[in-house]
């Protein structure tokens, strides 16, 4: 288990392969099983998959924050090819963070199961995605998942001077700085 998260990364660029339509349904399958406070189940999910749809969400997300544009965003034949627009209801008492987070963590290692990669994106044109997606009044649009099959690594390295900034690497794999157990774990009791 443990080497499965090590390697559920977040993955950026994807070969121009489709996504069957059951990965991605089993993907919000576990999303909705998800744990979540009072059982409440207040996330919603709106999967795209078209190859028009796909074009139509890419120039309204943003990719890799700590990278320049260059680098970071992926090329016309790197990109996605399937979108999960992550939603809370709203209209739903007790809608929280962390449900959503809770759904996406299931969501995004479903996926990885078939080896299809994910990247959960917050830097997101909500207004314009709404409106394109045609959310009716009262979801609220929270994340984008991009997915696809990566076509780079993304792996795990030591913090160096204290910067958890992510890198690419000589070959464009991803490097992701993550701070040691040392570190994290305070206490022990």
């Amino acid at each position: 288990m443990m080497e499965f998260l090590r390697s559920r990364r977040t993955y950026r660029r994807f070969a121009q392969r489709a996504v069957a339509p059951e990965i991605l349904t089993e993907a919000v399958d576990a999303a909705r099983i998800a744990s979540c406070g009072a059982n409440r189940q207040t996330v919603r999910y709106c999967i795209v998959e078209s190859p028009a749809a796909v074009a139509a969400v890419q120039p309204l997300v943003h990719w890799a924050a700590y990278l320049p544009r260059e680098q970071g965003t992926p090329q016309p034949d790197e990109q996605p090819t399937a979108f999960i627009a992550i939603l809370q209801d709203d209209r739903l008492p007790g809608a929280n963070d962390v449900d959503i987070g809770l759904a996406l963590g299931s969501l995004t290692a479903a996926a990885w199961a078939h080896g299809v990669g994910s990247c959960i994106m917050g830097a997101i044109d909500r207004p314009a995605l709404t409106k394109l997606l045609g959310l009716p009044e009262g979801l609220r649009l929270c994340y984008m998942v991009a997915l696809g099959y990566p076509t780079h690594e993304s792996h795990l390295v030591e913090i160096q001077d204290g910067s958890v900034k992510y890198y690419l690497d000589e070959n464009r794999n991803y490097c992701v700085p993550k701070r040691g157990m040392e570190e994290i774990l305070i206490k022990t009791l």
